[in-house]
């Protein structure tokens, strides 16, 4: 049977991990509804914009912008990886990563030059133990990504690409789709695509268009806004997605602390009735020798 000093001892640690995954739990879940918010709120301008952009260019006949132009040979592209800062939080960063691996490896045996820029710690952590080289890192993003600073990458893609220097732009990272499911994807955004696959096409009847002063000169501001509204939609998206990855996961933990907390108590409980039987069976034993 085991000490039940050595059962209060466990048991008084595993309350005090208990508190800890308990007060993370809570701070997730405020985190996750405050970029929920966030997340939803930015999903239908999104949206709608990248509808919006897709069908003004079907409608401007031969004139195309330059970020929806596909290259026939891909020869430099990069590939961004959105993971977390933090850990304990599942397995969140493992399915992101696995993803950008599998995208990456794919693209190096196309013969493909890839620029690897990476957004948490866990994502710079397993570039260096893979050997990959990164070419830009970030770590200040968390969990309230700014426009402004997603701005100022989607600017760089966008000159790359209308340069040339660039012919494909990817996005490693968890897409949130609902409270319930989050899913880790590698996302094409460059050349640009429109509504993103899981968004919902434009319906109803077709609308024709007229331009003024001209095609080319909307699409030359309707197709950028909407390309940065799609990068900032990935930053949301990963930020959200990584809270609830956590509270999940702190919850997961708090739970099974509870369970091992109710079965060190039966334990200590059986411990000590045990001992305090066997003290009533000596003192009724030392009773009976004095009579």
């Amino acid at each position: 049977m085991a000490n039940t000093r050595e059962l209060v001892k466990r048991r008084k640690a595993i309350r005090n991990i208990r508190k800890i995954t308990r007060t993370m739990e809570l701070i997730a879940t405020s985190r996750f509804k405050k970029a929920m918010d966030r997340a939803t709120q930015a999903e239908p301008f999104t949206r709608k914009i990248a509808e919006l952009a897709a069908d003004l260019t079907a409608n401007a006949g031969a004139i195309r912008h330059p970020l929806l132009e596909v290259r026939e040979t891909t020869k430099n592209s990069v590939l961004l990886v959105l993971c977390s800062n933090r850990g304990l939080c599942g397995g969140y960063n493992g399915s992101i990563l696995r993803e950008a691996g599998q995208g990456f490896r794919k693209l190096k045996a196309d013969g493909v030059n890839v620029a690897v820029e990476v957004s948490g710690k866990r994502a710079i952590n397993w570039c260096k133990f893979n050997g990959i080289t990164t070419d830009r890192t970030y770590t200040h993003f968390e969990d309230k990504p700014k426009f402004e600073e997603v701005n100022e990458l989607a600017e760089r893609f966008i000159a790359g690409y209308v340069s040339g220097k660039i012919d494909r732009v990817d996005v490693a990272y968890t897409r949130f789709l609902n409270a319930a499911r989050q899913q880790a994807v590698l996302e094409t955004i460059l050349p640009f695509s429109g509504p993103a696959k899981t968004e919902k096409a434009p319906t109803g009847p077709k609308v024709e268009y007229e331009f003024l002063p001209d095609a080319a000169g909307i699409l030359e501001e309707i197709v950028p806004v909407s390309f940065k509204a799609r990068l900032f939609k990935c930053f949301l998206d990963a930020a959200v997605s990584e809270q609830i990855a956590r509270r999940v996961a702190m919850k997961a933990a708090t739970d099974n602390a509870d369970e091992i907390i109710r079965s060190l108590s039966q334990e200590y409980n059986r411990a000590r009735q045990s001992k305090i039987t066997t003290e009533l069976s000596e003192i009724i034993a030392g009773a009976a020798a004095l009579e």
